[in-house]
């Protein structure tokens, strides 16, 4: 499985954007997708958790502002930010568990947020 983050841009505090995660290869396998982030000197921490079963999870420093969705047909999952602020400025990972496994991190989407 191959994935690709995407969506990201340079944006006021206060605006929203729709990062997406589109997966190739055997996307079928696919039981969890998960959004990390990382920013400058900082150690990637997971933000948002999406299973198969569609349950999700938020760290805490996100909820109530990040939620994500999917498009089964594009293989697609969506994390949709609210309210960005400052801190959230970071790189966006997205990475998935096929089995037991998870896949290697691809190439991820900067965020900026401008106060």
């Amino acid at each position: 499985v191959q994935l690709q983050a995407f969506g990201g841009g340079l944006v006021q505090a206060g605006g929203s954007l729709r990062l997406s995660c589109a997966a190739s290869g055997s996307t079928f396998s696919i039981n969890a997708i998960n959004w990390y982030r990382q920013a400058p000197g900082k150690q990637r921490e997971l933000v948002a958790a999406f299973s198969s079963d569609g349950s999700t999870n938020f760290a805490d420093s996100v909820k109530g502002r990040f939620s994500i969705s999917r498009d089964n047909a594009k293989n697609t999952v969506y994390l949709q930010i609210n309210d960005l602020k400052p801190e959230d400025t970071a790189v966006y990972y997205c990475i998935a568990k096929v089995g037991l496994v998870w896949s290697s991190w691809g190439q991820g989407t900067q965020v900026t947020v401008s106060s």
